[in-house]
């Protein structure tokens, strides 16, 4: 006999099951439908790839959370902790892929993360980029699709926010702060949202202690510094057009400004023309992201009526990431959604439908001597496109093959025995009808004997009587 083993997950990961499962593919196919309008070509790539591709792409939070594997040959390897780098690598070994190659993928990643509530360390993206094009149609393209994904989800009210690292290495200049500090200030930067302006400032300065006790480090900038960027984080406007005008009066004596704010205008110009106001796109400089390779337009998404599931939906610009591999800068632009992150938003909202099952009917399996029926009404359902399971497992009452429909919430189910056959009939039954009048007839023996939602058809009406019964369940 061998040794049982405890079945178990590893910290940070978990199982999905199918009512989870359901409603992730159902979100993921109206993506994938919106992506797919937009033009953009599916992509896979690997799950493992070589460690010194991964490394020193993505800034020091991104590298210090990578899984970090071995294969048979004993090779340095780690498990992606994006969909970007591995995809910079396809555009290096792949030198014959048109430009723009612009693809979607859908995967998941691993970061080494504490985990939390709510945070994994496998977890899903989905992402869509450009690669080769320097134009600024590009980046509208990205930002006008995330709005009409999020839209496309009927997620409610929605803000994409977007902002430029290049307007913020003005910043930099504006502030007086070296160049070779700008991951650290940004980094900080990017937690404006989560800690606040007080803890920002500290942080941009000598550091604090968090309130676990653990000692977050400096930056080391001189108060003056931080106050210069203060007055450039209080710039706000509900009009990016306003926005843009604060921002080149704080600038005007810095070199270069002229350029990137008139390249940040254009985009906007874009979104408004194409119908993309100031109440779904926002320009809010304020945005850094954290990750190192961003180049120019940084973005993203966040729900106004479930702020606090934060950015489920950004990315920006990076024309410098493909450098690692080819030696030469390649432009490119792209975003993620965080799907698990998303998909708990939307279910918090009420977006969700939670379908246990696939199968829209179930054919009850009632009479040994009728199994050849069964399959026949079974395919029949099925060659018309109608999702259908023949109950197969050992329960033998009908009532106890109710419940398992019950327990998959399946709508119609399909009673089949001796005296249906005699007649030319089938017993067609609505379990939605059956669930709504259970909560409302306390009497047991009243509810069986009333059968609700329970109708005899003709058996050769099966697929006609099926399809107006479901459609009556779906506009209900």
């Amino acid at each position: 006999m061998t040794n049982q083993v405890e079945p178990r997950v590893s910290r940070g990961l978990r199982d999905l099951l199918p009512d989870q499962m359901l409603a992730r593919q159902s979100m993921i196919d109206t993506i994938r439908g919106v992506y797919e309008l937009y033009g953009f070509v599916p992509l896979s790539t690997p799950a493992i790839e070589f460690l010194d591709v991964l490394s020193g792409s993505a800034g020091q939070d991104a590298q210090s959370s990578i899984f970090r594997v071995t294969n048979p040959e004993r090779e340095e390897l780690g498990l992606r902790f994006d969909l970007t780098v591995p995809l910079a690598r396809v555009i290096a070994m792949y030198k014959d892929l048109p430009r723009p190659f612009r693809r979607y993928q859908v995967s998941p990643v691993w970061r080494a993360d504490k985990p939390d509530k709510g945070r994994f360390r496998e977890f899903t993206q989905f992402d869509l980029d450009s690669v080769g094009t320097e134009s600024e149609v590009a980046d509208t393209e990205i930002i006008a699709g995330m709005c009409d994904t999020l839209s496309a989800l009927n997620v409610g009210r929605y803000l994409v926010r977007f902002s430029s690292r290049a307007v913020l290495n003005l910043l930099l200049d504006f502030a007086g702060i070296s160049h070779e500090q700008s991951a650290d200030v940004f980094r900080v930067l990017d937690k404006l949202d989560k800690v606040g302006a007080a803890k920002v400032r500290l942080e941009l300065m000598t550091g604090y202690k968090d309130e676990s006790g653990d000692t977050i480090r400096g930056v080391g900038l001189s108060s003056d510094q931080v106050d210069r960027i203060e007055r450039f984080l209080a710039i706000k406007g509900d009009v990016r057009r306003d926005v843009v005008a604060q921002v080149r009066d704080l600038f005007s004596s810095v070199e270069g400004s002229r350029e990137q704010l008139d390249a940040v205008e254009r985009i906007s110009n874009h979104l408004y023309s194409l119908g993309y106001g100031d109440d779904r796109v926002a320009l809010d400089l304020s945005i850094a992201r954290g990750l190192a390779y961003y180049t120019g337009p940084v973005f993203e998404a966040m729900l106004l009526d479930a702020p606090q599931f934060g950015s489920i939906f950004g990315g920006g610009r990076y024309d410098n990431l493909v450098m690692r591999f080819l030696g030469e800068s390649i432009p490119a632009v792209g975003a993620s959604i965080g799907v698990d992150r998303l998909l708990a938003a939307l279910t918090h909202l009420g977006k969700i439908s939670k379908n246990k099952a696939t199968a829209r009917v179930l054919v009850a399996n009632m009479d040994p001597s009728l199994t050849e029926d069964y399959l026949a009404m079974t395919w029949e359902l099925r060659r018309a496109g109608i999702p259908t399971e023949l109950y197969i497992g050992t329960a033998k009452s009908p009532g106890k093959q109710l419940k398992y429909a019950d327990q998959y919430e399946v709508p119609i189910v399909l009673l089949y025995g001796s005296n249906e056959k005699s007649a030319g009939q089938i017993t067609i039954k609505d379990m939605t009808v059956g669930r709504e009048k259970a909560k409302a007839v306390d009497d047991r023996k009243e509810w069986l004997a009333a059968r609700p939602g329970q109708r005899a058809i003709a058996r050769g009406d099966l697929v006609s009587e099926v399809r107006k019964l479901l459609a009556e369940i779906e506009s209900e």
